[in-house]
């Protein structure tokens, strides 16, 4: 039998099915986490206690921007106004915002076109834990919580 695929289209028939494969790798290979340069990671490490960094690693030529986290409630569109101003069709105007929740920091979709994302999967609200990507059109970003900041949940005082 004839690989349907070899055939010119008009040949190959409308009952004819190809099997295409695997088509791309999955998205963890096709692109894998940037580490942070040495100027990144000296930003992270000088960041005060109560805020956050993130760091563009693909999107629309910002590869490497920074955005400081550092009060209670960042927007994050297309909007001029937003804190994390996010150049491109993909991104609603008002697209997620960023909350700092004590020590923590959380993340939100307000109502976007496209999602937000965080670790590939689509969320609504989610808790950040550095390292951590979001993906807010097609800007990928990476999370980084100031070291300054309590690790997990704190015991309880004796």
């Amino acid at each position: 039998m004839t690989d349907p695929r070899a055939l010119p289209p008009h040949e190959a028939g409308v009952d004819t099915t190809a099997h295409l494969g695997r088509i791309g790798a999955p998205a963890e290979e096709q692109n894998p986490r940037i580490p942070l340069t040495a100027e990144e990671a000296a930003a992270v490490a000088a960041l005060p206690r109560h805020s956050a960094l993130l760091v563009v690693q693909y999107g629309s030529g910002a590869i490497g921007e920074r955005f400081l986290l550092d009060s209670d409630r960042s927007v994050a569109g297309r909007s001029e106004h937003a804190e994390v101003f996010l150049d491109d069709v993909t991104v609603s105007r008002k697209h997620a915002e960023f909350a700092r929740e004590g020590d923590r920091f959380v993340v939100r979709d307000i109502g976007s076109l496209n999602g937000t994302y965080l670790n590939r999967q689509r969320i609504d609200a989610a808790m950040l834990s550095t390292g951590d990507e979001v993906q807010i059109g097609k800007f990928r970003m990476s999370f980084h919580a100031s070291p300054q900041a309590p690790r997990g949940p704190q015991a309880p005082a004796s």
